[in-house]
């Protein structure tokens, strides 16, 4: 028996308290108070899996309605073998063949702590596959398990797949960068590590996206900096938002943007 806690969707071993992970700055508890769920539950309540197609060799997986944030995971289809990125807290019979179906799963692995989901839960459904936490984060896993392994700064995963670490909404907070997407172009896999913004021409860097804190200059170009060997041209978030094209010019220049603004250099008043 494991819990997934309402408002974030992440697993935990039990259920009592306060989710640790909501009770940080860069969440939030509900007014109400702390909501708990069983998968048997949310199925009882009416949530199904939703799985489709983003393009070629990679395949969106959340539920309907969402749990949690909500974040879609990503099945990242390789030669060498398929990884699940940013997992999502639901999973069922449906999901799991879906996933089976497009090949073995030979890793799971989240951008940071918001979007561990039901990786324990997804791991053993897939024959123990797994599951990929940065070091920095390891204190943030709510259902501690073997299937666990910790890593550092890169993570080779695939030959067109490497997970890079860049800090800022977390100190573990990471990128996949995946250089046989979009064609070739290559694809950046981001959560909210970085954010594909609305107008699909920007990215947002915050510390907590839904208490508006941002990241200061030096850490935001510090990202920007990682990020800037990388060979990727498209950009996903943790939902459907993204960057179709550009990526690495948009990073940069929304880096730019942002330490300015947080630094001072504009001012409406003046």
């Amino acid at each position: 028996m494991f819990w997934l806690c309402r408002t974030c969707g992440v697993e935990h071993s039990t259920a009592s308290g306060v989710c640790a992970i909501c009770a940080d700055e860069r969440q939030w508890v509900p007014s109400d108070g702390q909501l708990w769920a069983t998968l048997d539950q949310l199925v009882g309540e009416g949530m199904r899996s939703v799985v489709w197609d983003v393009e070629d060799g990679l395949v969106a997986i959340g539920s309907a309605p969402a749990l949690g944030i909500g974040q879609l995971g990503k099945l990242v289809c390789c030669d060498a073998g398929n990884v699940l990125w940013d997992p999502s807290g639901f999973v069922d019979d449906d999901a799991v063949a879906a996933v089976v179906d497009r090949g073995p799963v030979i890793a799971i692995v989240a951008s940071h702590p918001h979007m561990f989901g039901a990786q324990v839960e997804w791991s053993r459904r897939l024959g123990r596959v797994p599951v990929y936490v940065n070091a920095a984060d390891a204190d943030w896993v709510m259902r501690p398990d073997p299937v666990i392994q910790l890593w550092s700064d890169t993570l080779a995963l695939t030959p067109s797949l490497t997970v890079v670490r860049v800090g800022g909404h977390f100190p573990g907070s990471s990128v996949a960068c995946w250089t046989d997407g979009a064609d070739g172009r290559g694809v950046l896999l981001t959560g909210d590590t970085i954010f594909p913004n609305p107008d699909r021409h920007t990215v947002g860097f915050l510390r907590s996206y839904p208490n508006r804190l941002p990241l200061s200059a030096a850490v935001v170009l510090r990202m920007a900096a990682t990020l800037a060997p990388l060979h990727f041209d498209r950009i996903y978030g943790l939902y459907t938002n993204a960057i179709d094209t550009d990526g690495h010019g948009v990073v940069q220049r929304s880096a730019d943007r942002h330490a300015a603004w947080v630094r001072g250099d504009y001012d409406h008043l003046t």
